[in-house]
């Protein structure tokens, strides 16, 4: 059974900072890509980034420059750190792990203009 648990979430002021993290049990997390996606109030789930299990990087355009997606695979964890918060940013996280199709249960972030 596929797991993956996110943490790290919280308030913060625009402009601050905030690390992400996922941890996942039940798969060969080294061999996995691994993504990172958001839901705001209202609006659909959105890809925000992912990493290969190659370490290759990929963002969406919206956060490109101030979140950076990293993985540990002793710690079967990838994290999100996350810099220059803006109040759009504030959403739900989730991790995604493509080749089980599981999702975490989401962490949430705000953040306060």
């Amino acid at each position: 059974q596929v797991q993956l648990v996110e943490s790290g979430g919280g308030l913060v002021q625009a402009g601050g900072s905030l690390r992400l993290s996922c941890t996942t049990s039940g798969s060969i997390f080294s061999s996995n890509w691994m993504r990172w996606y958001r839901q705001a109030p209202g609006k659909q789930r959105e890809f925000v980034a992912s990493i290969t299990s190659g370490s290759a990087t990929n963002y969406a355009d919206s956060v490109k420059g101030r979140f950076t997606i990293s993985r540990d695979n002793a710690k079967n964890t990838v994290y999100l750190q996350m810099n220059s918060l803006k109040p759009e940013d504030t959403a739900v996280y989730y991790c995604n792990d493509p080749r089980s199709g599981h999702w975490g249960q989401g962490t949430q972030v705000t953040v306060s203009s």
